[in-house]
């Protein structure tokens, strides 16, 4: 029999102006409907030049200060990867590195496909990076940041409520004086962490000690040199601290066991990111849970949504929820 538009939706049951649609990449077809469509349409071996759309996945690296050393993004990909397969749809990974001589032209290439819909890992990115990006807001998601202008759709994790959850947590448990441990290079995760951080200390009226705001680097290493530093002119520490991510903490925790500062009885620390290795560690890490395939698999469903809805009406911003995991390094002080 005929491979045509009536035999697909004789065999699907949808009406042949939904299987035309879908065919024809229209809006007001859901994912579910489109993928059945078109699964229908290459059993059959039906031919249209219409195709399910091409991502583009971004991985978009400024300094790597943040996603060089950090297995947190490894989930990402495989995230992206996976939805992309479930969804039927090709992914071509990108690099953008900064410190290449051709950066420019890594980004051109990138800007010249008009073929493809975009998906930017916007983690290292600051405001005056996204400008050059502007011209292709239509095609694009930007994941795990966010633009202050608020024109760019984008799908984040919830930081400042998680932070927020954080440091209400260290306070439940007895801690009072709280201090924080902030990632020298400020990506914008970072600064919504930090939001989180005052306005939990703001809520419970207590007094933010400047000494206990130690910035330290990004890295294993760095995070350990800054607080050894921090540590050999220091005395007085907090009951707690609030860190920006698992590998601060951890360099952190690194260099308060070898000065002999006992943690948690001595000084508690809570992370943010639950990278597996954090689990392990002595002691185990607490920390917020952040459920990097579920971010990327969004990315992946929003931008297809996007494409088939011929872009959003409001700008889009959704935040991903978080999970506070109880481990070893926060101790209840009551």
């Amino acid at each position: 029999m005929k491979a045509n538009i009536k035999r697909i939706s004789e065999i699907s049951g949808f009406s042949p102006a939904t299987v035309s649609n879908a065919l024809n990449n229209k809006r007001s077809v859901n994912l579910k409907t489109y993928k059945k469509i078109w699964e229908i349409a290459e059993d059959i071996g039906y031919r249209i030049h219409a195709r399910m759309p091409k991502i583009r996945f971004v991985i978009y690296r400024k300094n790597g200060l943040i996603i060089d050393e950090n297995p947190f993004f490894s989930e990402v990909l495989q995230g992206v990867g996976a939805q992309a397969g479930e969804c039927g749809c090709e992914i071509v990974f990108t690099y953008i590195d900064c410190r290449e001589k051709d950066s420019d032209d890594q980004v051109n290439e990138v800007l010249e496909d008009r073929d493809s819909l975009l998906i930017v890992l916007g983690t290292e990115m600051q405001e005056e990076d996204l400008d050059r990006f502007r011209e292709k807001r239509d095609s694009m998601i930007l994941l795990d940041s966010w633009s202050d202008r608020g024109d760019f759709d984008a799908v984040l994790i919830n930081n400042t409520d998680a932070a927020w959850n954080a440091v209400r947590y260290l306070w439940e448990k007895g801690h009072k004086k709280i201090g924080y441990l902030r990632g020298e290079y400020r990506i914008k995760a970072f600064q919504y962490r930090e939001y989180g951080f005052y306005r939990a200390l703001e809520e419970k009226k207590a007094e933010v000690d400047r000494e206990f705001i130690i910035t330290l680097g990004t890295r294993l290493d760095s995070a350990y040199e800054g607080m050894k530093n921090y540590l050999d002119t220091h005395t007085a520490l907090p009951d707690a601290f609030f860190a920006d991510n698992d590998i601060i903490a951890l360099g952190a925790m690194r260099a308060l066991t070898e000065k002999g500062i006992n943690v948690p009885s001595q000084v508690s620390v809570i992370g943010f990111d639950d990278l597996k290795f954090s689990a392990v560690s002595q002691p185990g890490l607490t920390t917020i849970r952040v459920f990097q395939k579920e971010l990327a698999k969004m990315a992946v469903r929003r931008v297809l949504e996007k494409n088939r809805e011929g872009g959003f009406v409001a700008g889009l911003k959704v935040q991903v929820e978080t999970k506070l995991i109880e481990r070893g390094s926060v101790a209840d002080i009551k």
